[in-house]
């Protein structure tokens, strides 16, 4: 046993100092990701300073009298730039892409607030922009929820007299605004793109080299250089291990470095559980070790290692969540990226680092990023063969 795991360790290292001398491997491996992720976090990024601009909430009219001027002056108390439209020209101006969406307000919406009768309120949306979308919608919701108290004083002070007295209707006028807006920031921590571009970009360029890796373990088959060492007292168990634990040394590498320079050059934020974020680190750098280790043992030539692996990465990559934040995805999207490892690391780094959670919350993305470990490693054991095919 003390034989194996020396030999297992020396093959290691000898891989290790080929991958230190690559100085192109090192810089896709190293430089690549910070590359990838600086780039789409200037993409992503706000600006330093609040600009003070209210937000834009385009608001249509039914007919040609336009908004009543009480709700104008409320949405302006609460916060929001009134871009009043006709009808017409808010159409237009949703079917040129220059909004996004609008309410429209029926004709009377007014008098039909003040008198107590129905007003419906109606959301208008391209469907292009969920953003624009879900903002409409929450006004809308709030409007209504503020004119149905209006109308159900008006109604109630109605029952009680046919003619309301001053005092009854100055009890209406006391009731809060239609619209009102309320901001709270808990703590001074602002939104940082690269909490979502780093962990993307590492977890699919950590998979990308392990799958590489494949191509370095088909060409010493096919070279023979596997026989060779068999001959001279290698066994096979030795040599598998040993082309293991080089993969996951070069994961371990990338996750070291990039994670030092997130922290420390780009104030990446860990969360409140660090610790759970290194453990998901290792544990899919294990799962793309033992995936590099498997295809290796299922291509027979070093062309097909390498394609199926560039083929592999790519098309894993976004269905796991690496180019943009999977829990923005469709529901089908989402389901089909819980096949891929990276799927699993993706959200437990979104929920440590993003969402504040602890690290029980993420014990079943653990798990899982473990069974794909072993799946894959108990494939590769299976079909792992020293010579070439005949």
């Amino acid at each position: 046993m003390t034989l194996l795991i020396r030999h297992a360790l020396l093959l290691a290292a000898k891989d290790m100092r080929i991958f230190w001398r690559d100085r192109f491997s090192l810089t896709f491996a190293l430089i690549f990701p910070l590359v990838f992720a600086g780039a789409f976090t200037l993409a992503w990024e706000e600006e330093d300073e609040p600009t003070g601009a209210a937000p834009r909430l385009t608001v249509a009219a039914a007919d040609q009298q336009g908004l009543p001027e009480d709700l104008v002056t409320a949405l302006t108390d609460a916060g929001w730039t009134a871009d009043e439209r006709s009808f017409e020209g808010a159409l237009d101006a949703l079917g040129q892409g220059d909004i996004g969406g609008f309410l429209l307000l029926p004709a009377d919406f007014g008098t039909a607030v003040t008198t107590g009768s129905e007003a419906r309120i109606r959301v208008v949306v391209s469907g292009k922009d969920p953003t624009e979308a879900a903002m409409l919608e929450s006004v809308a919701r709030t409007l209504a929820g503020r004119s149905e108290t209006v109308m159900l004083a008006v109604r109630g002070a109605g029952a009680l007299a046919v003619v309301p007295d001053a005092e009854q209707l100055s009890a209406v006028s006391q009731l809060p605004p239609l619209v009102s807006l309320e901001v709270r920031r808990t703590g001074e921590r602002r939104y940082n793109p690269i909490d979502f571009t780093l962990p993307g970009y590492l977890t699919m360029f950590v998979f990308f080299v392990a799958a590489l890796g494949a191509g370095s373990i088909v060409l010493e088959r096919e070279t023979r250089t596997l026989e060779r060492l068999v001959s001279n007292g290698v066994r096979a168990p030795s040599i598998l291990a040993g082309k293991f634990l080089v993969a996951t040394g070069r994961s371990l590498t990338q996750l070291a470095v990039l994670w030092t320079v997130g922290v420390f050059a780009l104030s990446i934020d860990l969360g409140a559980s660090p610790g759970a974020v290194v453990i998901v680190s290792l544990l899919f750098a294990l799962a793309s070790a033992a995936f590099g280790i498997m295809l290796a043992t299922m291509v027979d030539t070093m062309r097909s290692a390498s394609s199926i692996a560039m083929l592999a990465s790519l098309t894993l990559a976004p269905l796991g969540g690496c180019w943009w934040p999977l829990f923005i995805a469709p529901d089908w999207l989402q389901a089909l990226g819980r096949l891929t490892p990276h799927a699993w690391a993706n959200d437990a780094f979104n929920r440590l680092m993003v969402f504040g959670a602890s690290a029980s919350d993420v014990v079943p993305n653990m798990l899982t990023l473990v069974a794909f470990a072993i799946v894959f490693g108990a494939i590769a054991l299976v079909r792992f063969r020293l010579s070439p095919p005949t």
